[in-house]
């Protein structure tokens, strides 16, 4: 009864999905808004119902109630874990690593022979695997927060600075050869013309870095970390058979790390407004 009830809450779900999505007011922000959620419900109660009708044991999967009850019960854990991990080791890292890029970025664009040089150990650096790099981290900055956000500042800085790189070089030679034309300095042309023609190539970067510090944070608590933190909560709690738990942290983690995609991408429909991917929305 309960994967009937599973199936037909999800095909109620996608029935209603197609309606608004196919009506006149399918282009309203409420309206993109209210579709996903519409579509994570249906899979949820898919979920819910595969997992009771067909007694599926909970150190496999455990049932989206069974993950709300562990989030209930275990607030003042999740709030600890995302306070240690999201807020000091994610938005940390994340803080230095993306104005470390862009930083570079300048100066890369204002001292040539770097880009030759700086750009290909970058790809190199960016290509290392995680599990490399956390381990050093700790062993150089401690097992606190500190390292979490050293690993978060290497993930992020390479993605930001090569998207920057790119955005610098965006502007139209004819624009560039305009503000000569008008007297203007390095730094004029650059505040005026470059820096804003390469904010849509920058709010690509942080996209993608919004994702990637999140996980480098995680994982890089797998290496050594005090007795808090979700990447060590996730481990410890798999060790215990406490499977909901585990689910509860991970469910923590993806709504924060969509929250803060969320944000970066508010963000970048308020300062790149003018740009034509931006037009429409």
């Amino acid at each position: 009864m309960s994967l009937l009830l599973g199936i037909g809450f999800w095909l109620s779900c996608w029935a209603l999905n197609a309606a608004i999505a196919h009506s006149r007011f399918a282009n309203r922000k409420s309206v993109r808004i209210a579709v996903p959620v519409l579509f994570g419900l249906a899979i949820l109660g898919l979920w819910q119902g595969i997992v009771t009708g067909f007694s599926v044991p909970e150190v496999i999967l455990p049932a989206p109630s069974s993950i709300g009850a562990a989030i209930g019960a275990n607030l003042p854990i999740l709030w600890v874990d995302f306070v240690q991990t999201i807020l000091k080791g994610a938005l940390t890292g994340y803080t230095f690593g993306v104005a470390a890029g862009c930083f570079v970025a300048v100066l890369v664009d204002r001292v040539p022979f770097l880009r030759a040089g700086l750009l290909p150990i970058g790809n190199f650096v960016a290509a290392l695997p995680i599990v490399g790099i956390a381990p050093i981290m700790v062993m150089w900055f401690g097992f606190d927060w500190q390292s979490k956000a050293a690993v978060v500042v290497v993930m992020v800085f390479f993605p930001v600075l090569v998207n920057m790189v790119a955005g610098l070089s965006a502007s139209d030679r004819m624009q560039r050869d305009l503000m000569a034309t008008w007297g203007g300095t390095y730094w004029q042309t650059l505040t005026k013309l470059r820096l804003p023609a390469a904010m849509p190539f920058l709010f690509n970067g942080l996209k993608i870095s919004a994702t990637l510090a999140l996980i480098g944070a995680i994982v890089a608590e797998n290496f050594g970390s005090p007795t808090l933190g979700m990447g060590f909560r996730i481990s410890t709690a798999v060790g215990q058979l406490a499977l909901p738990l585990v689910w509860a942290e991970i469910a923590v983690a993806a709504l924060a790390g969509s929250v803060f995609y969320g944000f970066v991408a508010a963000m970048e429909r308020a300062v790149t407004f003018w740009h034509p991917s931006q037009r429409g929305r």
